[in-house]
């Protein structure tokens, strides 16, 4: 098993002022990657520069392979809150099918297996009985459903999300962590942000972040008493004091329900 992501002191600036310290992290191949850390951390800066979006200030950055990265076809974002523009009234099926786009282009046309692998995703995240309602119709756990689904349909070998839990509705929670728990078994790596340890825990391997990469490796190894207060910048001497420190609550509890969700 490789490394799909290799960062070696890889820095990074917005309008001049450092976002991201000298860091070195790598992640593996057809795993699962979580990556927990305060507010403003760096957790979703470390997503943008593995999905191109980000150029480095220092440093190197390969993504599957490709140092610098001239292609992200391969690679499926899904950021945490996705815009939905009420003046175009656009469908369920119109919006996973714009996975097939970085394949296909806008107006390349569309085959058996397009429609298939479009077909599969909405049934795969249990929205195709919603695919002619209109998105911004829809529930916020619903419109989430949509927007993983968009990435399924993209033919890809990583899939990046921020934050996928967050304040969804229960249903929804559970059929994206279903997703998540699945893609490796297909070939794909996944790599998403939380701010919940639990979910940390059960990743296959873990960023800690703080301003850089606190520490990089198996959760058992990076999610140490010693470690969080590094990152956290608090006493937590003792494993108990972790709930007390607000790294876990209900603000972040991928099972808390919203009202108003389905």
């Amino acid at each position: 098993m490789s490394d799909i992501v290799v960062g070696s002191g890889v820095e990074i600036r917005r309008e001049g002022k450092e976002v991201l310290a000298a860091s070195n992290f790598t992640i593996p191949e057809a795993k699962i990657t979580a990556i927990i850390g305060p507010n403003g951390s760096g957790k979703s800066t470390v997503l943008h520069a593995i999905a191109g979006l980000l150029g480095l200030h220092a440093g190197s950055l390969s993504v599957l392979g490709n140092t610098p990265v001239h292609s992200r076809a391969h690679v499926a974002y899904v950021l945490q809150h996705m815009n939905v523009n009420h003046g175009i009234p656009m469908t369920v099926k119109d919006v996973v099918s714009m996975g097939r786009y970085p394949l296909r282009g806008f107006v390349g046309k569309f085959g058996p297996a397009d429609r298939q692998a479009v077909s599969s995703a909405m049934e795969l995240l249990r929205i195709d009985d919603l695919a002619e309602r209109q998105v911004f119709r829809l529930s916020g756990g619903q419109r989430q459903r949509v927007f993983v689904a968009q990435a399924l349909a993209q033919e890809h070998s990583v899939l990046l999300m921020d934050e996928p839990l967050t304040g969804l509705d229960i249903n929804s929670a559970q059929t994206i962590d279903d997703i998540i728990h699945a893609e490796p078994a297909r070939g794909c790596s996944v790599v998403f942000t939380t701010h919940d340890l639990e979910e940390a825990k059960a990743a296959d391997h873990v960023l800690l972040m703080s301003g850089h990469v606190v520490a990089s490796g198996p959760p058992e190894e990076v999610l140490t008493p010693a470690n969080l207060a590094k990152a956290y910048g608090l006493g937590l001497l003792h494993p108990e004091n972790i709930a007390d420190a607000g790294i876990i609550d209900d603000g972040h509890n991928p099972h808390h329900t919203h009202e108003g969700e389905n």
